[in-house]
């Protein structure tokens, strides 16, 4: 009987290589004749170029050239509706004018024999401005026309609720900062580029750089075979990898650059600050009649970012009356981008902190007042859904968390100095599925080799669909051999929004379902066969064999067929595309959270975290527990520690770099443990999965939030939740 590897805890099959250091990511590709290039960024917020002096730089020993608009070629820039750029508005051109938009935007470019040569360059590039006061405060600028949402009279309901909460939110800037810092290496053959880059799409970067430079897309190859941690910061090709390519051309030599720690933070996105403001209406017994939410967010000027933020004020609970109002204001900063759990988990602290508020008002347990507001459908829509196990989330993490241990008051649990809070919070997020193709290769040695052209970021793709593909052959997952991350592979959709196990996953089935097919109809139409006559459907694989399913030894291994019929493959191209949707289908969690608060200092320590998870099929179970952890502890940096701090006089970002922009370390995690419900979701996709890496984000930082309400009694409407919030 031959071993499942789906639901098998199997290690990552990448693992050795990157422990061992060998897998190679953007900036470590061995490139022969490769020159190295930084970035001179601008010391202004606002303004325009008067003049850049290059001697000093170009006398250096090892500069070739510097680069800026005095001296670029035009570029055509042609649209490219395709490549994750925001709704509005135009991206950045680089080299193309004087104007500055924002602090740090690119003004030059300093290639050199070095990277050494390349730095002590780039400090020597003087430039001069015309310099403007920047607008880089949300709370002082004219906003866009909004997005709106509403059914019922949201207003009216609200103001005539018995019930009525009326609140502001505020959440702050965050980036990144992945481990790995962005790169790319750029080399022209002739009129055809070649791009090593970090990236979550390569389909996309290869898409901006054809039209940016006007050139075939054919003509562009991009490859990533590792990224080094992303979170949403690699879902475009970013200015870094056009001046790369630029580079490249000019000084007619391949090209690294790779930005540095401080530029990443005006060189790719963020997620966007927020000011959200919220009313609410309910009765006596806490069910919602209303709420009215409007929001701002920032964008920058030269272009319109939104994400998903309206969703779950539209879908998550039952209510006849809502109204919504999505207004971004445009700023002098670099444009924001998706970051993990991209507009839900705003949402989600907004929303699972408000009804925390009413529960305390009304006198009501959190997990039951959400229970007496679950909606019977998807009222936004009025589809049924295809699963909805919030209320079982809801019952097996209070059960393993211990909820019932809660003391209802708040600020009435201690150990000795420290304040012990408990704190819940659901969330939810839409199941993204978009076109997309893999090739499946079966080889005469019975190895099967998949490609895709999808990225891993960290999630474990490589390892997933490995599984995926092991069982639908019936091979060992020691003979799949996946492949990724290349332009000249079967194209895919952008790895985030988890779409990628749902998409690519289902594609990788598709294909190996055609192989296995072709396999099993090659042998019963062989007369040397021993499953020659056997019906098509009577024949079963397993362990790299090919059966009749109720009689096992009958049979005989891929390679054995290939052999006899002088096949030296059997190759298929498996594709995957959503129909019309019939169903909401949503992942769903409930998050559990238990922090200390000391008396005295004010400072916040998370005690121990639960997840309970309704995400359909688990391929990989050890993998699903990494990423519900790595959304904990993304959740705790949201939640208490991570902010993006300008210096409005000239948009300076002051905190650009590890030192003062705090992420969560070891001392900050202590006790995170994950449940996933048992299931399946077959309405989504065709393996049952529903997405799980941003899910396991998004209830985090409403559930903290909750639970310091909880241990000290004072409600912080603000993230992160600091130390001076509480004193």
């Amino acid at each position: 009987m031959s071993r499942q590897a789906v639901g098998a805890p199997l290690s990552r099959v990448d693992g050795h290589l990157k422990v061992t250091g060998q897998a190679k990511y953007a900036a470590d590709h061995p490139t022969e004749g490769v020159v190295h290039a930084v970035i001179v960024g601008s010391t202004v917020g606002r303004g325009r170029m008067t003049g850049i002096d290059t001697r000093a730089a170009l006398a250096h020993p090892g500069v070739l050239t510097v680069i800026s608009h005095l001296n670029a070629p035009k570029l055509a820039y042609r649209p490219n509706p395709s490549s994750n750029n925001p709704e509005g508005g135009e991206r950045l051109h680089v080299f193309q004018d004087d104007k500055v938009l924002f602090h740090g935007q690119p003004v030059a470019v300093v290639v050199a024999t070095t990277p050494q040569a390349a730095q002590h360059g780039a400090s020597l590039v003087e430039v001069r401005y015309d310099a403007e006061k920047p607008a880089t405060d949300l709370t002082g600028a004219h906003a866009h026309e909004p997005v709106t949402y509403a059914r019922g009279d949201a207003d009216q309901a609200v103001d005539s609720a018995t019930v009525r909460l009326e609140m502001t939110y505020r959440t702050a800037r965050n980036h990144h900062n992945a481990m790995e810092p962005h790169a790319t290496i750029a080399r022209w053959d002739g009129d055809r580029l070649t791009v090593w880059d970090k990236t979550q799409w390569v389909v996309g970067t290869q898409r901006e750089l054809a039209a940016v430079f006007g050139i075939e897309l054919d003509a562009v190859r991009v490859i990533s075979p590792f990224v080094g941690g992303a979170f949403g910061s690699g879902l475009r090709a970013w200015p870094h990898v056009t001046i790369a390519a630029l580079a490249a051309r000019e000084a007619g030599r391949p090209v690294k650059l790779v930005l540095t720690r401080k530029q990443l933070y005006a060189g790719t996105g963020h997620r966007p600050a927020y000011a959200y403001h919220l009313r609410l209406g309910s009765d006596r017994r806490g069910r919602l009649t209303a709420m009215v939410h409007d929001i701002t967010a920032e964008t920058s000027s030269y272009e319109n970012f939104r994400e998903n933020v309206l969703a779950a004020g539209q879908a998550l609970y039952t209510m006849p009356h809502v109204r919504q109002a999505y207004r971004t204001v445009p700023l002098d900063v670099n444009t924001p981008l998706y970051m993990r759990g991209p507009g839900h988990a705003t949402a989600a602290y907004v929303i699972e902190s408000a009804l925390d508020e009413l529960a305390h008002e009304l006198g009501i347990d959190p997990i039951e007042l959400r229970r007496r507001n679950e909606p019977a459908k998807d009222e936004s829509n009025g589809m049924p859904f295809s699963t909805r196990r919030l209320r079982e989330c809801y019952t097996v993490g209070a059960r393993a968390f211990g909820w019932d241990r809660r003391a209802p008051k708040p600020r009435s649990t201690r150990d000795g100095d420290w304040l012990i809070g408990m704190g819940m919070a659901a969330a939810a997020h839409g199941t993204l599925r978009n076109p997309a193709q893999a090739r499946v290769l079966l080889d005469a040695r019975g190895v099967a080799r998949v490609e895709a052209a999808t990225s891993d970021m960290g999630p474990g793709t490589y390892t997933s669909m490995t599984q995926v593909a092991a069982d639908a052959l019936g091979l060992p997952a020691s003979s799949v051999d996946f492949r990724l991350g290349d332009s000249t592979m079967p194209t895919t959709p952008a790895h985030g929004g988890s779409q990628t196990t749902a998409s690519v996953g289902s594609a990788v089935q598709d294909g190996c379902d055609k192989l296995r097919r072709q396999a099993i109809e090659l042998a019963v139409g062989d007369e040397r066969s021993p499953l020659h006559g056997v019906g098509a459907g009577d024949v079963a694989v397993g362990d790299g064999r090919l059966h009749v399913k109720n009689d096992p030894a009958r049979g005989e291994t891929y390679q054995q067929l290939l052999a006899r019929n002088n096949r030296t493959r059997l190759e298929t191209l498996g594709a995957f595309a959503p129909g019309e949707p019939r169903f909401s289908t949503y992942a769903y969690g409930a998050t559990f959270a238990e922090v200390a608060v000391d008396r005295r200092l004010g400072l916040v320590r998370v005690r121990r975290m639960l997840g309970v998870y309704d995400v359909g099929r688990i391929i990989s179970p050890k993998l699903a527990d990494s990423q519900a952890h790595g959304g904990m502890v993304g959740g705790i940096g949201m939640a208490l520690l991570e902010d993006t701090v300008t210096d409005h006089r000239d948009g300076r970002i002051v905190n650009s770099n590890l030192a003062d922009y705090l992420v969560p370390v070891n001392a900050d995690v202590s006790d995170l443990r994950a449940i996933f419900l048992d299931g399946e979701d077959r309405e989504a996709d065709p393996i049952g999965v529903k997405g799980l890496g941003e899910v396991v984000h998004i209830g985090v930082a409403p559930a903290i939030a909750n639970a310091v309400f909880h241990a000290t009694g004072r409600r912080v409407r603000e993230l992160p939740i600091t130390a001076e919030a509480l004193l």
